[in-house]
């Protein structure tokens, strides 16, 4: 898979776990210390996120961060 295919896969699970936690990109943005704009590129699949950010993106959903990076192809 290529990369930018992940990153966007990734965003789109991100939306989805984020909905169903029922929390808004300003929550979750203001959760991880970062803005809303960067929350924003993280979804969309625009930027390549730190092994950090989404350890704190995981725990802000409740899940572990392995079951957040697990893409199905």
């Amino acid at each position: 898979m290529e990369d930018s295919v992940y990153l966007q896969r990734l965003g789109e699970k991100i939306v989805e776990l984020r909905k169903v936690k029922g929390v808004t990109q300003q929550e979750l943005a203001e959760r991880l210390g970062t803005k809303n704009t960067q929350v924003r590129r993280i979804e969309r699949g625009t930027v390549n996120s730190t092994i950090n950010m989404l350890r704190k993106i995981a725990g802000v959903l409740g899940i572990e961060v392995n079951d957040l990076v697990k893409i199905e192809r």
